[in-house]
């Protein structure tokens, strides 16, 4: 009964005390949701909701409050006197206050351009933040794939280590029954030492990379996470944002033109006045009164000496630019790409040929550690071939490493 709970803590407690594991595809998804640029998306949009809610109100009645009271010099008379009628002259001092509303009736479909437009701005911005998110790829895959680096490193250390220990014990062996000298095991221990020392460097190093990693991802890692070694197909294509960001930028200079466009057309305004004065509309009449004045008004820029024209050609010329600009950006991709397919070809070149000097090196270990043992060489020279063969596995490992920073930079540059 007493083992059964034992062994029921130990699984619920597993769980509490599992290694905590990440991808690389989470790290992007980390940086996403969290880098502060990443924020800028929503703002922009909320941005976007309230100038175009602006844009809007002007669909809506304006009503306007005006009072005045002056004084003149003169005011008008009459300049002959008529035949038992006194006019009586206005008073130098006026008095007015009216109350005007103005009601837009149609405008050409101004406002809803503008809104368009707005949009268009809005998406071509959040599109930029797109952009520079994914740029953020480039520095997470090399600090991801340097942390793997550094992990596998240490395990290689680590087997080397063990390896030493044993050897350590073999030489002792034989140095109690004189067959070893004395100095081969103090040669080992020294040994020993130095792999601790790159032990050490090794956590300082893989400590460092994972900082930058959660800089990059604004997130806190336990410094001993396992991060999973990344599996890359890259035959899978994608899009990359920067082809978008130049579509909307197309996009967004077509709702400027369709802007200018409708600037030039006819704008019906209906308004209505009334106000409270001395005189009223009689000037002639010099008493306080009240009035009212309704009516339409009509304006049309008819003839604007060609600025439209001029507006519109100087947003195809913009156009223009932006098309070069996406040229550019395309032959610089291809370029990359092809760069990074020769890098991919040459370094699976290499790992192949440090496949084969780790095979050979292999054996020339297996026969020193036969030769130490038997007190033909010293542990010196034993030393000195375990170390190319480590040698030999640590670059095999860095190529590796380099192999698949470069297949995720093609797969990053190609988009996905």
């Amino acid at each position: 009964m007493k083992r059964f709970i034992l062994l029921l803590l130990s699984i619920v407690a597993f769980p509490v005390f599992a290694q905590q594991k990440l991808t690389l595809n989470e790290c992007y998804a980390l940086a996403e949701k969290n880098y502060p640029i990443a924020k800028q998306t929503s703002l922009l949009q909320q941005k976007a909701t309230y100038e175009i809610d602006a844009l809007n109100k002007a669909k809506l009645p304006t009503i306007n409050l005006n009072a005045q009271a002056t004084y003149q010099s003169a005011v008008t008379q009459i300049p002959f006197s008529l035949p038992n009628t006194i006019v009586d002259p206005l008073n130098k001092d006026q008095y007015k206050a009216t109350l005007d509303v103005n009601q837009l009736i149609y405008n050409g479909g101004m406002i809803d351009a503008n809104s368009k437009l707005k949009t268009a701005q809005t998406l071509t911005q959040q599109q930029q933040v797109a952009v520079n998110l994914y740029q953020l790829k480039s520095r997470i895959n090399y600090s991801y794939m340097m942390i793997l680096m550094w992990q596998d490193q240490r395990e290689l250390l680590v087997a080397k280590q063990n390896t030493i220990n044993s050897k350590v014990k073999e030489v002792k062996s034989g140095v109690k029954n004189g067959a070893i000298l004395p100095s081969s095991e103090q040669v080992l221990e020294a040994e020993i030492l130095k792999l601790e020392q790159a032990l050490t460097e090794n956590t300082f190093q893989r400590s460092k990379e994972l900082q930058n990693l959660a800089s990059l991802t604004v997130t806190t890692f336990d410094s001993n996470i396992i991060l999973e070694k990344p599996t890359t197909n890259i035959e899978v294509s994608g899009t990359r944002p920067e082809l978008q960001f130049f579509e909307l930028q197309q996009s967004q200079i077509e709702a400027s033109k369709d802007v200018i466009s409708k600037s030039n057309l006819p704008k019906l305004n209906a308004f209505g006045q009334a106000g409270y004065g001395n005189p009223a509309l009689n000037m002639l009449k010099n008493s306080f009164e009240g009035f009212y004045i309704v009516g339409l008004k009509l304006n049309w820029n008819v003839f604007d000496w060609n600025k439209s024209k001029t507006d519109k050609q100087a947003l195809d010329v913009a156009k223009q630019i932006v098309s070069t600009e996406k040229e550019t950006f395309e032959i610089n991709n291809k370029m990359q790409l092809n760069e990074l397919q020769s890098e991919i070809s040459k370094l699976e070149a290499i790992i192949k040929t440090d496949t084969q000097i780790i095979q050979l090196r292999e054996k020339v270990v297996q026969s020193f550690d036969s030769q130490l043992r038997n007190g033909v060489i010293t542990s010196s020279d034993y030393i000195t071939e375990l170390n190319q063969l480590f040698d030999a596995k640590t670059n095999q490992k860095v190529h590796q490493t380099q192999l698949e920073l470069a297949k995720i930079n093609y797969q990053t540059s190609k988009g996905n």
